[in-house]
């Protein structure tokens, strides 16, 4: 940024600054290419899920030593790296294209365009995910620690597709809310360490507090599912479990009690609670003016 003496300043942006890069970005997602934008949809499932391997890991068999606390306090520091990746790498992530509705609302992209970017990213997202939990299998980086870290996996997925299904919606809500605060508070950011310290906090506190992420539970379930469904006899021996202890942990359950839901709760989160308040705030009177001609009295 060039101030009128001629120097340049690190000063992180106002919130009405913020508003308009926000809306501004907006466009530029939604005018995406599709081949691009599904393109960079995967990468954003990969990278959250990559957030997800780090926190599964991380909190495997901590139960037992820490508090339970502590446990899900280090899972959301780590869990953080998902959207560090995405914002400073470079992806499509559709929990935080929520805001793209700041554009949307001004009339800068119709409706078809913000739907678009976000069945396209969507779809990408869950391709990506999915497909680095598959990989992640392959690994058999689940029977690590003595089968510990796989475990862990099928216990945070056999949890999350019990959840009810106001419950599920209730906890997307909150999650994509801290979500996309987080992104909101990368608009102001100068540097790369701007959005790094941006981004840890809000996203330590929605795994922490147990917030429902969609594309998270892209990765979460799935490799739940597989371990299940395909982990050999030394895995089931090394835990002590078997797989009927997860009876409830199906497909259908995951799509229909668990992303379904989840995924109308981050919609609502990001777009309702964030990206239209602060467009309300900062944009609408922009809006507004836009047309009105001043008319001299007697005219």
């Amino acid at each position: 940024m060039t101030v009128p003496n001629g120097m340049f300043t690190l000063d992180a942006l106002l919130p009405p600054e913020m508003a308009r890069k926000a809306e501004n970005v907006g466009v530029s997602k939604a005018r995406l290419p599709v081949s691009k934008m599904f393109v960079l949809g995967v990468l954003a499932g990969a990278f959250i899920a990559l957030g997800a391997v780090f926190a599964t890991t991380v909190t495997a068999g901590g139960g037992g030593m820490l508090p339970f606390g502590v446990v899900k306090l280090l899972g959301g520091v780590v869990f953080s790296l998902g959207l560090i990746l995405v914002v400073i790498a470079g992806a499509e992530l559709f929990t935080g294209n929520n805001l793209i509705v700041m554009a949307w609302a001004s009339g800068k992209v119709s409706t078809a365009e913000l739907l678009r970017n976000w069945l396209v990213v969507y779809v990408g997202n869950f391709v990506g995910s999915v497909l680095t939990a598959v990989l992640m299998f392959g690994s058999k980086q689940y029977t690590f620690g003595g089968g510990l870290i796989g475990q862990n996996a099928l216990q945070i997925a056999n949890a999350k597709v019990q959840l009810e299904f106001v419950q599920a919606v209730i906890l997307g809500i909150f999650c994509n809310a801290l979500v996309c605060l987080a992104v909101w508070l990368c608009m102001s950011a100068r540097s790369t360490v701007d959005k790094i310290l941006a981004i840890v906090f809000p996203i330590t506190a929605f795994v922490a507090a147990g917030f429902e992420h969609s594309i998270a539970n892209m990765y979460f379930v799935p490799i739940g599912l597989l371990i299940k469904g395909g982990a050999d006899a030394s895995f089931w021996q090394m835990t002590g479990l078997v797989a009927t202890d997860f009876t409830r942990l199906t497909w259908g359950n995951f799509l229909f009690r668990n992303l379904l839901p989840v995924t109308i709760g981050n919609i609502i989160g990001g777009s309702l609670m964030v990206g239209l308040v602060y467009w309300f705030v900062y944009l609408r009177q922009d809006v507004r003016s836009v047309g009105q001609v001043d008319v001299a009295p007697g005219d």
